[in-house]
């Protein structure tokens, strides 16, 4: 048997196959949700999957005030936050985060799902979150995808 013929091929930035992918959170949970997007930001959904490249889709969610939370989740969660000065923590719930801007929420848990370094922050980049059904990403045909 020839072991040649084996070949794994990695993809590169150039031969990433980057589409566009429209996601309904319209009564999804919150942390499913943010995963199942994680994954499609990633890449991992492909069969071309590198771990080192951004070769996941470029990834819209709609409907992001429409998400919800199981449980006593929206006043019991608490995320903090630490400005690096004494006396600087500062934490905030899920429903204050919501009455700000429902996007901010999906977009903690989505980036609390990538990786922590150059490569988690490019591909953050590659989400955008939406209040309502309308979005300015028409020109690029976006697929719908179900979760």
């Amino acid at each position: 048997m020839d072991t040649l013929s084996y070949k794994t091929l990695s993809a590169n930035k150039a031969t990433a196959d980057k589409q566009w992918v429209v996601v309904d959170a319209d009564s999804k949970v919150l942390g499913r949700l943010a995963s199942e997007v994680a994954k499609i930001i990633r890449g991992k959904n492909k069969p071309s999957y590198t771990p080192h490249v951004d070769c996941g889709d470029n990834v819209i969610v709609i409907n992001a005030d429409k998400v919800r939370m199981t449980g006593k989740k929206w006043t019991d969660r608490v995320y903090f936050s630490y400005t690096g000065y004494p006396g600087g923590q500062k934490s905030t719930t899920p429903r204050q985060l919501m009455e700000k801007s429902s996007t901010l929420l999906v977009e903690r848990a989505v980036r609390g799902m990538l990786p922590k370094n150059r490569l988690g922050r490019t591909l953050f980049t590659n989400l955008f979150v939406y209040e309502g059904t309308e979005h300015p990403h028409e020109a690029q045909q976006p697929k719908a995808v179900e979760l």
